[in-house]
């Protein structure tokens, strides 16, 4: 989903701008947390100062981040597609996703195993690394899409919705009733018991990790498909009536502190600290999983329900944070993991450290948008070309009313 305007019978949604951009941006504050993971080595660079503090705000983030994204991405997408018909639709997806992944994929990667070789070098203090036979990485099976996975999985969504749509067009009317009946006060629940089955399933799920992120292969794992094509359908379907945001925006009280509690029960069960292992006991997986999905749900709703209530005025601030939080996430990651690899060997306390990551991150990444990427071609391809201050200035100024010749 690019930054492109999101906007219902002419008027823009502010407030799903703003949630949009605090999805992409959680994301960065997610990936900034993992050096710091306490216990075992899960990230590339494992720094010295570990935080309970910051494993839990992966945790959380992790929990609903990508789901509002996708939500979102589908109620994006079927009002584009009302908008520019199937033809402008498929233009405008292949230039806004497809190419951007295929632009900066070969750059993101390259970056990615440079910073992964670097933290390898200051780990082993300088020593020569092993050498030995190598995977190749570059197959269906296994091929590292890294963060920009989600753009791949877009693209699939995207072919699915338009095929679904021609081949049930008929079944519009109960479709809409469907969706206005299940989002309500039971909706979080009502969708939490085809979650927990999809986790609850795979033998080898990894509960404190929560949904299998699809970013080592081009065949995508079930869960990811199943659990975030379940959040774009209900965007597009949304879309379709779009008064059914105001439930949301109503509820959005409710739906946090249900958040809250669900996610407050999780932590009990799996406890805090980061883990690749799986629950001893089937029953406690399933209770595990449906207060997972619970929580999932519970704060993809409330988020957007209390940006819809909260930010739906018109903010030049948030305006731009949201048109840039495409670049941003794209570009992010190597750029952390640098900045990890930089700050790990340092004698500071956790909050410094995160703390100087984000600022020296979020800095760099803001300042390359203005000047390098928001008023380039590379900006009209993420967000669709910005007129710069004199160009709106010279369009909005009155233009002389030219008199006819007097013969």
């Amino acid at each position: 989903m690019s930054g492109q305007a999101i906007s219902t019978g002419g008027e823009r949604l502010h407030g799903l701008d703003a949630v949009r951009g605090f999805a992409l941006i959680g994301g960065v504050m997610l990936h900034a947390t993992m050096s710091f993971f306490p216990g075992q080595q899960m990230w590339i660079v494992k720094d010295a100062t570990e935080s309970v503090e910051l494993g839990a705000l992966f945790y959380v983030l992790h929990i609903f981040r990508m789901a509002i994204f996708f939500l979102l991405a589908g109620f994006f997408g079927r009002m584009m597609l009302e908008r520019k018909g199937v033809g402008g639709f498929i233009k405008n997806r292949l230039g806004r996703i497809a190419a951007p992944l295929a632009m900066f994929w070969p750059i993101v990667f390259p970056a990615i195993v440079a910073c992964l070789l670097w933290g390898l070098v200051q780990a082993s203090g300088g020593q020569p690394l092993p050498s030995g036979p190598q995977p190749n990485p570059f197959t269906v099976a296994a091929f590292p899409l890294t963060h920009l996975w989600f753009l791949y999985i877009l693209l699939i969504f995207y072919a699915a919705a338009l095929v679904l749509r021609a081949m049930t067009g008929w079944a519009g009317p109960m479709l809409d009733k469907a969706v206005a009946g299940l989002v309500g006060m039971w909706a979080p629940i009502l969708l939490a018991l085809p979650v927990a089955a999809v986790l609850s399933v795979d033998p080898h799920w990894m509960p404190w990790f929560g949904i299998k992120t699809p970013d080592t292969g081009l065949i995508p794992n079930v869960q990811a498909l199943a659990i975030f094509g379940m959040a774009f359908t209900l965007g597009w379907l949304v879309n379709r009536q779009g008064g059914l945001l105001d439930v949301w925006k109503r509820r959005w009280p409710f739906h946090l502190l249900l958040a809250v509690i669900a996610t407050i029960g999780c932590l009990a069960m799996i406890g805090v600290q980061p883990t690749t292992q799986t629950l001893a006991e089937p029953g406690l997986t399933w209770g595990y999983a449906l207060a997972y999905a619970l929580a999932l749900w519970s704060w993809t709703f409330g988020l957007i329900g209390l940006g819809l209530a909260v930010f739906s005025g018109h903010s030049p601030a948030r305006r731009y944070i949201a048109d840039a939080s495409y670049w941003i996430y794209i570009v992010h990651l190597p750029l952390v993991m640098a900045l990890q690899v930089l700050v790990a060997p340092l004698d500071w306390p956790w909050p410094a450290k995160y703390a100087a990551i984000l600022a020296a991150a979020f800095t760099l990444m803001l300042a390359t948008y203005q000047l390098l990427v928001r008023h380039s071609f590379i900006g009209a391809m993420l967000n669709g070309k910005r007129p710069r201050k004199g160009e709106i200035a010279a369009a909005a100024a009155p233009r002389p009313v030219l008199q006819p010749e007097t013969q």
